[in-house]
């Protein structure tokens, strides 16, 4: 496992700590950095009398339930305590997962702690992806449209005296805050469709789609960094030449990831005179919205794209 310090722990990485989450207590081994996603008005209550808990596996979907909810719910993400927060699942109405693999330290703490009406989110159901798919569905915008369409819905189930409310929610939350990162998402897809790109793991992926950019890194390079397992020559090979022979224009990497190999590449990129931007895995700073993080993001990757092609 990474150190917490140096890299963020990944949750696939906490598989082997998901008994333990669920039955220790007082312990922290198997924690990940938690936030706490309330928007500072969750004490208020619905037409229902009840502001409606949740627990979010993550924070990036945490931070989008809390906005759609607003003082109707209270929204805690990320494992931290194991103890309290074993006793948030169980008393949870409603927990939002990723899946496809991603977080199934998740799952066997929902199953260690049972709640009896409580509704259930997993995004890899949602957008019909299986383990083996890829998981990062947070950088996919048309996807983040569904997970926005469905937490309504779903909290118009378990609160119906408050729909209208977050009826307008989420219309303030389409039209207004989350505007400026549509607004880049349909900029950047029209300019800069079929620009060849290259990345530093398959977190890229999903948002490289959604903008219409070219994925030229080895899908199996891609692969190997997110799961934490060497790549191979063949595919370091590879990509040495792209950033040599400029066949892509900018280089995309994490950096709570950072690897030797990927360092390297970054050094190889800039070297080359490719620009280079980073994007981040959950929520930076962690204390962000989703869409603060997320237009940050998407403003330097098209700062990037247009330094290298020229249009902008």
């Amino acid at each position: 496992m990474r150190s917490a310090v140096a890299h963020r722990i990944r949750p696939r990485a906490l598989a082997g700590c998901a008994v333990a989450v669920a039955v220790l207590a007082g312990t922290s081994a198997c924690s990940t950095a938690s936030s706490d996603t309330s928007d500072g008005s969750a004490s208020g209550k619905g037409a229902s009398g009840k502001v409606i808990q949740i627990v979010a596996a993550e924070n990036f979907w945490g931070s989008i339930a809390q906005q759609l909810g607003g003082s109707h719910v209270h929204v805690k993400s990320i494992i931290d305590n194991p103890a309290a927060d074993g006793r948030a699942v169980a008393t949870a109405r409603y927990t939002i997962v990723n899946g496809i693999g991603y977080d199934a330290w998740a799952d066997k703490l929902l199953s260690a702690n049972p709640g009896g009406d409580r509704a259930e989110l997993k995004i890899g159901d949602l957008v019909g992806l299986r383990p083996g798919g890829n998981p990062h569905r947070w950088y996919a915008p048309a996807d983040v449209h569904k997970v926005i369409e469905k937490i309504t819905a779903d909290y118009k189930k378990i609160a119906p005296a408050d729909a209208a409310y977050f009826d307008a929610r989420k219309k303030a939350f389409e039209a207004t805050t989350l505007a400026p990162y549509s607004r880049l998402v349909s900029d950047i897809k029209p300019t800069y469709t079929g620009t060849p790109v290259g990345a530093s793991e398959s977190i890229v992926t999903p948002l490289a789609q959604g903008l219409g950019l070219k994925m030229a890194t080895p899908e199996s390079f891609l692969d190997a960094i997110s799961e934490g397992t060497d790549p191979t020559a063949k595919d370091k090979t590879a990509i040495d030449q792209q950033i040599k022979n400029k066949k892509i224009k900018i280089y995309v990497y994490n950096s709570q990831n950072s690897t030797p190999d990927v360092r390297a590449q970054v050094t190889e990129a800039k070297a080359a005179g490719i620009p280079v931007a980073t994007v981040t895995e959950t929520l930076t700073p962690a204390g962000a919205s989703f869409q603060d993080w997320q237009v940050r993001q998407l403003k330097g990757i098209r700062k990037a794209l247009a330094e290298a092609t020229g249009k902008k």
